[in-house]
């Protein structure tokens, strides 16, 4: 028989406050993210304001309520709100300059006394970049074509790629061009309006291949070059054979002397195997640093990077009506005055926490910072997590697009995160330090014969890291290193 009862039970679980879930989703944000959801926040809330623009509206008697984030604490810089980059050289000289000097470069004009740049007057000293296409279709609106041609010409300015050469079959070219040219144009006129096309500037471009690529740009230079004739039987059909043969081997075979080769070689390699690569590929894209460290009195210190983090401050005009309004009215603002007080302190919350991370990440690699690639340690998340006193996932959300400034340049925080691999003798190796190892012996290999993945890994294992020669093929492959019979050069 069924009966109904009571029972009381004691148990713990977690509940995600609206406080907290706001924390969570500001941390994980990007800086410009961050930026937007700010600005986002101060359009549709009437209590919050920039803290400079609420000191501006206050009067003496307004009691400031203002959190300021990490800006409140000793170790953050003073300085401009920009909120742009400024790439490092990466000398020594910068290992001394602290924030200061990385606010007061950015304040200053182009000649370095001018003052602070507002983003208007940027943009307008910013140059505008060209894009590939744009500039050939100037040169091709400034070239006397019938209309016919010139319908053509676009739809081959259309298929060109951005490092210069012509994508998809002339079947193609043809389909795109339209039916207001009339009668679909047949391969020669593609060709006739092409072969214009490739003597523009930057000449070459459009080629279908390297081959083509080449003889176009010898096609334009003065009998009287040395070697020139050699360079394009070269270029046009035996440049397979240079890479395979080498340039000994190549002149016996079409029967011309070692020094007239060694001429036609240095011209070929003169020459632009990728002329569209030069010109501008559009706006181009800042990324804005989170913290920035710097090396003191031989300590590696750690600051937010200045504007990095938004100062906000209740607005008091509308916090003093709110014992005066009605009652729906005293309680919108009411709610209002509550998201923006956990705005704020959410805030706080994510400088603190970048803070944290990124002191962890300076101290665990400093070696980095000093020395370069071949210094990076092992570490990982949970590392992190336990000095700090985080836990991993709020680590990792810490870490997502998030970038320190240093004097070897400015890097994701994640970048600094590499798997170990034990060494000879007990210690152990990051995948940053080991990649850094292969790439410093590819640089010193001989190009007539190149090291293979498994004399890499040889050497590696004689100086103490035992990798395997598939991890050494993978290593190679993430820094675009191509393979050993690639690489071979005999010129």
């Amino acid at each position: 028989m069924i009966k109904a009862g009571l029972q009381a039970r004691l148990g713990q679980h977690m509940t995600l406050t609206p406080q907290l879930r706001m924390a969570i989703r500001l941390l994980q944000m990007s800086a410009v993210e961050l930026e937007a959801e700010v600005n986002q926040a101060l359009e549709s809330n009437p209590l919050l304001d920039r803290e400079d623009e609420a000191s501006a509206d206050a009067t003496p008697g307004d009691a400031a309520e203002a959190v300021n984030g990490a800006a409140q604490t000793s170790s953050t810089p003073p300085g401009d709100q920009d909120g742009h980059e400024r790439p490092s050289a990466g000398g020594d000289d910068d290992l001394g300059r602290g924030p200061d000097a990385y606010a007061e470069e950015w304040g200053r004009g182009s000649d370095g006394v001018g003052p602070a740049r507002d983003g208007s007057e940027l943009a307008a000293a910013t140059p505008a970049l060209e894009d590939l296409h744009d500039h050939l279709f100037w040169q091709l609106h400034l070239t006397p074509m019938s209309p016919r041609d010139q319908r053509i010409g676009v739809s081959l300015i259309e298929a060109i790629n951005d490092e210069g050469y012509l994508e998809g079959s002339l079947d193609d070219i043809r389909a795109c061009i339209g039916p207001e040219a009339g009668t679909p144009p047949d391969d020669d006129e593609i060709l006739a309006v092409l072969h214009r096309i490739q003597r523009f500037d930057p000449l070459g471009v459009g080629a279908r291949d390297l081959s083509e690529c080449l003889c176009v740009q010898l096609s334009a230079m003065a009998a009287d070059v040395p070697a020139l004739a050699l360079a394009r039987t070269i270029a046009c059909g035996h440049l397979e054979e240079l890479a395979r043969q080498g340039p000994e081997r190549l002149a016996a075979s079409l029967g011309h002397p070692p020094e007239t080769m060694a001429e036609a070689v240095a011209l070929l390699r003169s020459l632009d195997p990728r002329p569209g690569s030069g010109m501008g590929g559009g706006e181009p894209d800042y990324i804005v640093p989170d913290c920035v460290a710097w090396r003191e009195g031989g300590v590696w210190q750690v600051a937010l990077a200045p504007g990095s983090q938004p100062r906000l401050a209740v607005n008091q005009h509308y916090q003093g009506l709110i014992g005066k309004a009605s009652r729906s009215d005293a309680s919108y603002l009411k709610g209002q005055l509550q998201e923006a007080r956990w705005l704020i302190r959410s805030l706080q919350t994510r400088a603190e926490t970048l803070r944290k991370v990124a002191d962890c990440i300076v101290r665990q690699q400093s070696g980095f910072l000093d020395h370069g690639p071949q210094a990076m340690r092992p570490l990982t998340l949970r590392e992190v997590a336990e000095e700090v006193g985080l836990h991993e996932s709020t680590v990792s959300r810490a870490t997502a697009r998030k970038y320190l400034h240093t004097p070897r340049g400015t890097f994701e925080f994640r970048h600094f995160f590499a798997s170990g691999v034990a060494t000879g003798d007990g210690g152990a190796a990051s995948s940053t330090a080991i990649q850094a190892m292969i790439r410093k012996l590819v640089e010193a290999e001989d190009p007539r014969k190149p090291l293979s993945d498994a004399r890499i890994a040889s050497q590696l294992k004689a100086d103490g890291i035992p990798v395997a020669r598939r991890t050494v093929a993978k290593y190679r492959e993430a820094m675009n290193i191509p393979a050993s019979n690639e690489r071979q050069r005999l010129g």
